[in-house]
């Protein structure tokens, strides 16, 4: 139904990165959601009131509160689709963040009450009787919140969207909810046992670490995750395919939501390059990024020396020194300055979050490397950065 839907009212249906395909998306399986929500709290209400089952009715609820939790989502990415303005001119994409973080918190909620009142059950146990009518209205919820699933999942995919997926936790939830109430009431009946307190404890758990994985997954880009490789990789062919530039580092990915990335990065460019020539083909690649990957670039250029055999050498004695302190260090902005006493050899080197050593004690090991190799005439003036990309 819903590609059904999306071949009728969604245009250019693959741009995941379009904010304007993600808002019609997210308006479409919104307004299914709620559609569905409603009847099936309509069909659990009736059905409670018809067998006077407290479990059915508090089900019932549960579906209206899962209506309101996918017009949440229909809201969140009606506003996240809103053009940049004065007050946000980085756009409102994370709204659809945030979207995401309240469904996980309602996942949360559920998960908490259904094993309050599970262990109320499990404490004050009653016979659980139902109706033929009333298994057979669990049985048409369980199968809509699964296809609801499946199609909150796909959408999700498609267009990697974790409030999308989080939507999708919350039906698989709901489904697991409404299950247990199923199993529990077709066992009792058949076999007098009693134990949908306990598996609605097991539920309730199971359902909680599902929407603290929800939130997790919403909440990384809120803080601040590092990008994903593929766009990473993406941006290095891109910058890389053009000659001027010799190297790239130094690379920052600001995500303002998707769709709405702004990128910087350290180019290296030859020394001795004509530098109107350098700077246009620079104004080249970041035009290139717009128009491909969707996102603002601002690049700095690095001037290098590549010709140079003695500079050269020395780049590669200090590189084998850092190789020899960990493989996971990279240099890059290597200088040379002599004088008539010393030269200083000034370069950055990139240490991993969370690295073995601490900064001043690789900077002294990379020193004493170059001391003993080099000669106590070579300085190193070191700087420290740290990789805010994942390799």
């Amino acid at each position: 139904m819903i590609e059904l839907l999306a071949r009728i009212f969604i245009r250019e249906r693959d741009g995941k990165q379009d904010p304007e395909v993600r808002k019609a998306y997210g308006i479409l399986c919104g307004a299914v959601g709620i559609f569905l929500n409603i009847c099936l709290f309509a069909g659990k209400f009736l059905a409670g009131a018809l067998t006077k089952s407290i479990s059915i009715t508090a089900d019932a609820f549960n579906n209206l509160s899962d209506a309101g939790s996918s017009a949440v989502t229909l809201i969140g990415f009606q506003l996240a689709g809103a053009k940049p303005d004065k007050s946000h001119p980085f756009g409102h994409g994370r709204i659809e963040y945030v979207s995401g973080l309240i469904v996980s918190g309602a996942i949360l909620l559920m998960a908490v009450e259904l094993v309050k009142s599970s262990v109320e059950k499990i404490l004050t146990p009653e016979e659980v009787r139902y109706s033929t009518t009333a298994l057979v209205i669990l049985a048409v919820s369980i199968a809509v919140k699964l296809y609801m699933f499946y199609y909150n999942r796909r959408v999700g995919t498609r267009m990697d969207s974790a409030a999308m997926r989080a939507t999708a936790t919350d039906s698989l939830s709901d489904c697991c909810a409404t299950g247990v109430v199923l199993f529990t009431a077709v066992l009792g009946k058949y076999t007098g046992w009693h134990i949908d307190g306990y598996c609605g404890v097991l539920v309730g758990i199971f359902i909680f670490y599902a929407g603290v994985q929800a939130a997790r997954e919403t909440l990384n880009p809120l803080l601040g995750q590092p990008p994903e490789k593929e766009f990473v990789a993406q941006i290095e062919e891109l910058v890389m395919s053009h000659p001027e530039v010799c190297g790239i580092h130094d690379l920052i990915v600001h995500d303002y939501g998707p769709g709405r990335q702004m990128i910087s990065l350290h180019a290296e460019v030859p020394a001795d390059g004509d530098i109107l020539t350098l700077h246009d083909a620079i104004d080249n690649i970041e035009t290139k990024l717009q128009q491909e990957l969707k996102c603002d670039a601002v690049i700095h250029m690095d001037p290098v020396v590549m010709e140079d055999a003695h500079i050269n050498a020395l780049k590669e004695a200090v590189a084998e020194g850092i190789r020899q302190v960990d493989l996971g260090i990279t240099m890059h902005d290597f200088r040379v300055v002599s004088g008539p006493t010393h030269t200083n050899l000034i370069f950055d080197v990139v240490v991993p979050f969370g690295f073995r050593l601490k900064d001043e004690e690789v900077i002294s090991a990379i020193q004493t490397y170059v001391a003993e190799h080099l000669g106590r005439q070579h300085f190193c003036v070191i700087q420290v950065d740290k990789a805010y990309v994942n390799a």
